[in-house]
């Protein structure tokens, strides 16, 4: 998708501190952070949402999830971490484009 943000930093055309990388997905750090380790984990394939997932993106997000630790992990997580997926304008989703936040680094707030 031309127009947008996440698309244009997978193909490399806006600069980003990515801090992984491999075939599915793309993992930099959020620049509005909400926690001292803020990342976001982006599947290079263009999904919108979690609400326009089909069976297609079934081996993606999975990949995804499989290496959540892991990417907890590299940025220093070890203790414990939080993921977020906001989904559609009323779930705070700011980019139309699937993402999960990787959060951690302190004690997080209960809901």
């Amino acid at each position: 998708m031309s127009d947008c943000i996440f698309c244009k930093i997978i193909n490399k055309e806006l600069p980003a501190d990515i801090i992984y990388e491999d075939d599915c997905m793309v993992v930099f750090k959020d620049i509005q952070p909400k926690a001292p380790v803020h990342v976001l984990v982006v599947p290079k394939k263009h999904i919108v949402s979690l609400a326009k997932l089909n069976s297609a993106d079934q081996d993606v997000i999975a990949q995804m999830m499989m290496n959540l630790s892991a990417i907890a992990e590299k940025v220093g997580l070890s203790d414990g971490f939080r993921t977020i997926i906001n989904t559609g304008k009323g779930g705070g989703q700011e980019v139309d484009h699937l993402h999960v936040h990787l959060i951690g680094g302190r004690p997080l707030p209960g809901f």
